[in-house]
């Protein structure tokens, strides 16, 4: 069973890597080309409410509620059954998406006064936010149909397509700033149509997959299927407990839109640093345990549900912890050497290393939430998460209010890092509770072993920042030196981290055994 888990969770994450590699790619050519000014702020928030909705009915809550129920269908009906939900699925999220797509064009002006209220100040900006998401909206039919279509694969166990396909929009995103933008008028709108196009793209990719299984799509009307109407119970509350750190991030966009130009772009790029160990690993985690955890809670296999839980638990404290140190240490230097290029100036490194040290502090908070959530969405619970996700944002609210409205009303250098500060803080609370939810009820209990666990990978991550605080040197270094020599040292501290972390991790006394599946 461990070496099951670990090869598909290395399959997901091996394809996000190379997703997360292509991604600081492309985020290197938007930098040079675009800077962090208006122009990529107009992006940004035309692309990210779009991808909020995408989180709502793609990977966020669609997932969570049909994966289980497919499960179910699967494991106690035939091949027809199997085949008629997916077809009647289809028909009731395509429609529903639709709707919402049509009224996302119609209403993009409005959508950007809601959701960067501050760029009304500046017409030019508004505009060409209006005019951008007008066309990034419709990726969003394109991309729920592509994540019903990454559900049913891995299902059956096929992960590899389902992980491989974001992929495809960074080269389709890089292609067009590259080579689309010098052709338009308005070079800007590339962007735009590059996101439309990649939506296309990637759902034709899934199709050959699905193909093979006997199990691409006809859309159908719903009407009364009882495993639909399950779905839709499941998926309706599920559409705010799922995307509780999206609906904290848009509201750390609102805020950052009243902010110093360039604010709102220094908040996307250090959250990507931040969301590349986040894909590589913890997304990749919580993708391969929710079809195993949805299979023991229908077996009533408690003891495996647990194990399961646990196992992911420990893998993840071994991981997302050294990263969440190693982000933090070395905020700086990553921020340069990845975007200080072109129109991206040594000020937005520094501003931008600001939030990437705030948003390292929770990463292993965002991690747990992904890998506990399952825990409740594999037994059908959706109310549990929602309740934690209300909690959370209230408690987001509260930290700006604190910690936030201080900074910039006192006149801090860097306010945008309040945002990404309360925003870690709350990743901590949702977290929690959702892990003293799941013990409340019995349905995780904690293996033995892990005092130790936690002395061991303490002890290590200790010896790794001590290094890198003695051995980095002053971000101004790094902002003097070229291109080839910020990447040489990088590499080489990356390197030193690694090295140091695991060596200590094997004097300590850590082994691959403790990190297996028990009970």
């Amino acid at each position: 069973m461990t070496r099951s888990l670990f090869k598909s969770t290395s399959v997901v994450g091996g394809m996000t890597l190379l997703s997360r590699v292509l991604g600081f790619a492309r985020d290197v050519v938007f930098a040079q080309a675009f800077g962090a000014g208006v122009v990529m702020d107009a992006f940004f928030v035309a692309f990210k409410i779009p991808n909020f909705m995408r989180r709502l009915f793609a990977e966020g809550a669609f997932s969570q509620a049909f994966v289980p129920v497919l499960g179910e269908v699967k494991a106690s009906g035939g091949e027809l059954e199997v085949r008629d939900f997916v077809n009647r699925v289809t028909g009731a999220l395509g429609l529903t998406v639709l709707v919402v797509t049509v009224i996302g064009v119609v209403a993009a002006p409005i959508l950007i006064y809601v959701f960067a209220p501050g760029f009304t100040d500046e017409p030019n900006r508004y505009a060409l936010s209006v005019a951008m998401l007008r066309l990034t909206f419709p990726y969003l039919l394109f991309i729920s149909l592509t994540a019903l279509a990454g559900g049913i694969l891995n299902t059956y166990g096929r992960f590899g397509a389902p992980a491989f396909t974001p992929v495809i929009l960074n080269i389709v995103l890089i292609s067009a700033a590259i080579w689309l933008a010098p052709a338009l008028p308005d070079p800007a709108l590339a962007l735009a149509w590059g996101v439309l196009i990649a939506g296309a793209v990637q759902l034709a990719f899934q199709v050959p997959f699905l193909w093979r299984l006997r199990l691409v799509p006809r859309p159908r009307l719903a009407g009364q299927h009882p495993a639909v109407r399950r779905t839709l119970r499941l998926m309706l509350p599920a559409l705010f407990g799922s995307s509780v750190s999206q609906i904290n991030m848009l509201a750390d966009t609102l805020i950052a839109s009243f902010l110093a130009a360039g604010s709102v772009s220094w908040l996307y790029y250090s959250d990507r640093l931040m969301e590349f160990p986040l894909g590589v690993f913890a997304i990749a985690l919580a993708t391969v345990i929710l079809p195993g955890l949805s299979a023991h809670h229908a077996k009533r296999a408690g003891a495996a549900f647990s194990a399961t839980l646990d196992w992911a638990l420990r893998l993840a404290l071994v991981i997302v912890l050294p990263a969440a140190v190693g982000l933090f240490m070395l905020a700086g230097p990553l921020v340069a050497t990845l975007f200080h290029y072109g129109e991206f100036g040594s000020h937005d490194v520094r501003m931008a290393q600001w939030s990437l040290m705030a948003y390292a502090l929770g990463l292993i908070g965002f991690t747990l939430v992904k890998i506990l959530a399952p825990g409740y969405y594999a037994r059908q619970d959706i109310r549990t998460p929602v309740k934690v996700g209300v909690v959370a944002v209230v408690a987001n609210i509260v930290f700006n209010a604190g910690i936030t409205v201080p900074l910039a009303v006192y006149g801090f250098a860097a306010p945008h890092a309040g945002l990404a500060l309360s925003t870690s803080l709350a990743a901590f609370v949702n977290a929690g509770l959702l892990y003293w939810g799941l013990r409340r009820v019995g349905a995780y209990r904690a293996e033995a072993g892990w005092f130790l666990l936690i002395v061991r990978v303490g002890v290590a991550n200790a010896a790794m920042a001590v290094v890198l605080a003695f051995g980095v040197g002053p971000l101004g270094n790094w902002l003097g030196w070229a291109a080839l020599e910020r990447a040489w040292h990088l590499g080489v501290w990356i390197g030193v981290a690694v090295v140091v972390y695991f060596g200590v991790l094997l004097l300590v006394g850590l082994r691959p055994r403790h990190l297996r599946v028990r009970g």
